[in-house]
């Protein structure tokens, strides 16, 4: 695929990731839950990903720049994936108060780590970096886990309690964790359906989350009579 394909495809997904949370962040607004603003922030963090790797595609950026999109690129996808994860953890039943503490405990380790990871970026290090491609198919690898997590998870909850409305969603982090090995495969071989697939597979597990949310949060409700 040509580079401005590619940064059509990464606008596109962007765009969709920051459509899901607008849908997203309705569970905490109903509840004010703090366990639930894991969602918004996973797709949010979903959507700065594809941006980062949209600019970093532009061939009429410096070197540099695109060097460190790359990076950042890499770093807010791992942190989206995983916000959805510990979202789904801690969504299992628990006393409230410790849920809540728990939560904002990894959620400080979440923003030191980010503000590290910044810094690694625009402020070299004294150490040397490993290469990107190396760091690149560590996080695909953990992105995997984590999003096969979800996909079981959210499996097994459907399985004890169907949802209609809902019942895409698995196969939604199915496509995502799919994605992510296809990446995975690309980098590893330079496959090149891997790398279409990759693309392909991300757009639709992000539709089938917008027609999840659409359903869930969106769609008109029939008035009582």
């Amino acid at each position: 695929m040509s580079s401005s394909s590619l940064i059509v495809i990464e606008i596109v997904s962007a765009a969709l990731a920051f459509v899901l949370v607008r849908f997203m962040i309705k569970p905490y607004q109903y509840t004010g839950e703090t366990r639930y603003i894991g969602l918004p922030l996973g797709f949010a963090f979903l959507g700065i990903s594809y941006i980062f790797m949209g600019v970093a595609l532009s061939p009429n950026n410096p070197s540099f720049v695109i060097e460190e999109m790359k990076w950042l690129q890499l770093f807010t996808q791992a942190y989206a994936f995983v916000f959805l994860a510990v979202t789904y953890i801690f969504s299992k039943p628990t006393p409230k108060r410790n849920t809540q503490l728990w939560w904002q405990i990894l959620f400080s380790i979440l923003i030191f780590a980010m503000i590290v990871s910044c810094l690694i970026v625009f402020i070299p290090p004294m150490f040397t970096l490993p290469s990107y491609k190396t760091v690149d198919e560590y996080f695909r690898s953990f992105n995997i886990i984590f999003a096969s997590y979800i996909s079981l998870y959210t499996l097994r909850i459907h399985a004890l309690k169907p949802d209609r409305k809902t019942m895409l969603a698995p196969i939604g982090y199915i496509l995502l964790a799919f994605g992510q090995y296809s990446s995975l495969i690309w980098s590893l071989d330079s496959s090149e359906s891997a790398f279409v697939g990759a693309h392909i597979l991300r757009l639709m597990g992000l539709l089938i989350f917008l027609l999840i949310s659409y359903k869930a949060f969106g769609a008109p409700r029939a008035k009582a009579r």
